[in-house]
């Protein structure tokens, strides 16, 4: 019992230590400061003369997201084609065939949008080059997008006036070579000496100690492993994911890899303090953010330890606490921080299968996703916690009766209106998808034979279709596995939600941050908000419960909460 309680509090603690380091060192690489990394420069040279850009070039908040949406669009467009031919190409020892044009869609997005939703098993699904150059790359580079994103948005709280934000093509392949790549070594190396494979050769034909005989499959697992991780996509080598025991061997890489999902987020928020050097307001998001995930963590752990109340009433003991759909080699404490953290995060990756997790497991997974503000992506957490900050000051403002102020730049309706429709469009897909789905399901006249999507009835079913629009909107990626979400309808929809997940939290922050960039500066004074204060940290934490609260609780009430009651009868 001590074990499984010490060992979610090491992990946290360690990840908080490693973090502020890290984030001193990205706030350097931000303000173009000298770090002993710099031998990347003529790499970093070299790729912008190819691509014939200049690094140098400021440009205002509209540029930089024109050349964000542009490159995206051209690494969706070379993606999608060579998914759906991928039967034609080398490095395919297993002869894996071509992906189904709505998969090929689903999947070009996915790893496009930094979500790696996966409507196919991993070994079976895709070649080694597939794996290597579009999924590792696009792994790669969808963080490096979110990253420079929020460099963005950090760049415009420091200015003093001016429109100039920065280089987004800079910011992003810096954020690629300077801050992931280093980072991804060095756990790609841990991994492989615990065991993970790196090979290029095909699946292994083994003769079991029954005398059957299997197909093992293998590849270059643990260089992806490494980026999934710490770029929070949580695209996965193996179907079963960080559940495998090819990518996740034993408790120093399950270590490893639950740090590697926090830590860039975390440092993140350590960066913005030095950066600004408003380190106490870091302190205050970070605060906030922590209060949060140890709420969700806690509530998750205590009901994997307790077990199922369904299998109780079987008569059959749980010592162990509910181990259905775990690794022994985990336990439920330790899958429960798994799943916490990376549904807080845009991770997604898994090491249990949620769908075997308890309701309220399952209700805290969700709530992760839809508050998707406690830690988040890799620079899009930030980001989202920056509308949250921008409703908080609003809010603010008027209870004291002040214009609303953030480090002496005014907050004005303008702003206020691109924050408020950036917060209602994330339930807005989330719901309306998953209102459509159940329509579709209900309409059906047998859907069981004709749809096939759910295996299980009633609130469970509900539960697995909300959590996929939740994951696709969330761009987070993992999944109730009891769907059967391979089918045109789930790719499409799945997709669509997916785009506007990504893009629209990304425009519209970094827009208001170039309004507020641009505006002239008033020094503060003994009457300005203290966005580092403890009472801006209540009503900012409030913010997000009660938007959370009354946005999705409905929703959450017909799936999670309505099984929790039914099994506790």
């Amino acid at each position: 019992m001590n074990t499984e309680i010490l060992s979610p509090v090491l992990i946290i603690v360690v990840t908080f230590i490693i973090a502020v380091p890290l984030g001193k060192y990205i706030a350097k690489v931000f303000k173009g400061e000298k770090t002993f990394l710099d031998f990347f420069a003529p790499l970093e040279n070299f790729i912008f003369r190819i691509a014939g850009t200049d690094p140098q070039k400021e440009m205002d908040w509209k540029e930089n997201i024109k050349a964000l949406l542009t490159i995206n669009f051209l690494w969706f467009l070379w993606a999608i084609v060579i998914l759906a031919f991928q039967n034609l190409l080398f490095m395919n020892p297993d002869n894996i065939i071509a992906m189904e044009p709505t998969q090929a869609f689903n999947t070009a997005v996915s790893f496009m949008t930094n979500t790696n939703l996966q409507h196919y098993s991993g070994e079976t699904g895709a070649s080694y080059l597939i794996q290597l150059i579009v999924f590792c790359f696009l792994q790669f580079v969808s963080a490096g997008t979110g990253i420079a994103a929020a460099a963005l948005v950090f760049k415009a709280l420091s200015n003093r006036s001016g429109s100039n934000l920065g280089n987004f093509y800079n910011l992003m392949l810096k954020s690629c070579t300077r801050i992931l790549l280093p980072l991804a070594v060095i756990v790609a190396l841990i991994l492989i000496f615990n065991g993970t494979p790196v090979t290029f050769q095909g699946a292994e034909q083994v003769i079991t100690l029954q005398g059957d005989t299997v197909s093992v499959a293998r590849g270059p697992v643990a260089p992806m492993v490494a980026i999934k991780q710490l770029g929070t996509n949580g695209g996965g080598f193996f179907g079963p994911n960080s559940a495998h025991p090819f990518e996740n061997p034993n408790y120093i890489t399950n270590f490893t890899e639950l740090a590697s999902i926090l830590i860039i987020p975390v440092a993140m928020i350590f960066a913005l303090g030095y950066y600004l050097n408003r380190r106490k307001f870091s302190v205050m998001i970070l605060s906030v953010m922590l209060l949060g995930f140890i709420c969700l963590a806690a509530s998750s752990i205590y009901f994997e330890m307790n077990g199922n109340p369904e299998i109780e009433k079987l008569g059959i003991s749980q010592p162990l606490g509910n181990m259905e759909g775990k690794e022994v080699r985990f336990g439920p404490s330790l899958s429960a921080l798994w799943g916490i953290a990376t549904t807080s995060t845009s991770n997604g990756s898994v090491n249990s299968m949620h769908d075997s997790s308890t309701p309220i497991s399952n209700l805290m997974q969700m709530l992760g996703m839809q508050l998707n503000a406690f830690f988040g992506g890799v620079g899009v957490g930030f980001i989202n916690m920056f509308v949250f900050i921008i409703l908080a000051v609003f809010i603010s403002g008027l209870m004291v009766g002040r214009t609303p102020e953030l480090f002496g730049k005014k907050i004005e309706a303008k702003e206020i209106k691109i924050a408020i429709i950036v917060a209602l469009i994330h339930p807005l897909i989330i719901l309306s998808g998953t209102a459509l789905a159940s329509h579709i399901w209900a309409a059906s006249a047998d859907p069981a034979v004709s749809l096939k999507w759910l295996n299980n009835p009633s609130f469970h079913g509900f539960s697995e279709m909300l959590y996929e629009f939740t994951s696709s909107g969330a761009n987070n990626g993992s999944g109730m596995e009891g769907l059967s979400d391979n089918t045109p309808f789930w790719n499409i929809a799945a997709g669509i939600v997916m785009l506007v997940g990504r893009f629209i939290p990304i425009i519209g922050p970094v827009a208001i941050a170039g309004f507020i960039s641009a505006k002239k500066f008033t020094p503060e004074s003994a009457g300005s908000l203290k966005p580092d204060s403890v009472i801006f940290g209540v009503v900012l934490f409030s913010v997000i419960l009660i938007l959370g609260a009354l946005l999705f609780f409905p929703g959450l009430a017909l799936g999670p909460v309505s099984e929790y009651f039914s099994i506790m009868k």
